[in-house]
């Protein structure tokens, strides 16, 4: 089953091409890692498919049903379905772990408040942050903001979940618990599609890794394949490039 389906998306800002007619598949509980120099379009393709911005040619399509069908019009029950997580946590810093976790399937997705902070705290336990639900954002780690971020885009239960370079703004020390937590809901079932710079962790948990350049998907395959033995001269030269830098 086809969780995902991207065909032919493309995407201007002004008269810069940022997505040139872009096709991708993502299968139920299958991993997709997008990687690529910074500007070729992944952070943009993550958006496109949660209608964050709107693109100018091609479909989306979730379930096969396309993302601007009207039962999608309004966007509460894609991005129910389809979560998103970002490098910068974007957690409200007024509210506290509890409140940010169950803000979207309280106010948005009719749950009440008693059934939202269970399941809150039930997340909370299972990445590690017992005792954090009363704590304001200012008051955790980063690597703990970044935990907080990933349980509140699955407290709504996506279908999808996308994460778009998440231990881009972490410590090193910090970038291992979150993509140890990242590896679990891949072992639960979790589809996702993942923007990421860590080519061992791309090779770790994707079931496929696709290049992008300029907009473009140049290279998809296995990561084993397209990390060892890439076939496109500019995916030899990025990889080239990340083993000189020791990151592969």
């Amino acid at each position: 089953m086809q969780r995902i389906r991207i065909d032919n998306v493309t995407k201007y800002y002004g008269q810069n091409l940022v997505l040139d007619a872009v096709d991708l598949d993502v299968g139920e509980h299958e991993v997709i890692c997008l990687i690529g120099a910074s500007g070729s379009g992944k952070s943009t393709l993550l958006r496109c498919v949660n209608k964050l911005v709107p693109f100018d040619h091609g479909t989306i399509y979730l379930d096969d049903v396309s993302i601007d069908d009207d039962r999608f019009k309004f966007s509460n029950e894609l991005h129910k379905r389809v979560g998103i997580v970002f490098q910068a946590y974007n957690l409200f810093p007024h509210m506290n772990v509890l409140d940010n976790i169950t803000l979207a399937p309280r106010k948005v997705h009719g749950v009440s408040r008693a059934t939202a902070e269970k399941q809150a705290l039930e997340l909370l336990s299972m990445f590690g942050l017992d005792g954090y639900a009363g704590s304001f954002p200012e008051r955790l780690s980063g690597g703990q903001q970044q935990r907080v971020a990933i349980v509140r885009a699955l407290a709504t239960q996506p279908d999808v979940l996308m994460l778009d370079e998440v231990t881009a703004a972490l410590d090193p020390e910090l970038i291992g618990g979150v993509l140890k937590i990242i590896k679990e809901l891949r072992d639960k079932g979790m589809t996702m599609i993942i923007v990421t710079h860590e080519m061992g962790f791309a090779r770790d948990v994707a079931d496929r890794v696709c290049f992008l350049e300029g907009g473009r998907i140049l290279e998809e395959a296995p990561p084993d394949k397209l990390l060892s033995r890439p076939e496109h001269p500019r995916t030899q030269q990025f990889l080239q490039r990340i083993i000189e830098a020791g990151r592969l």
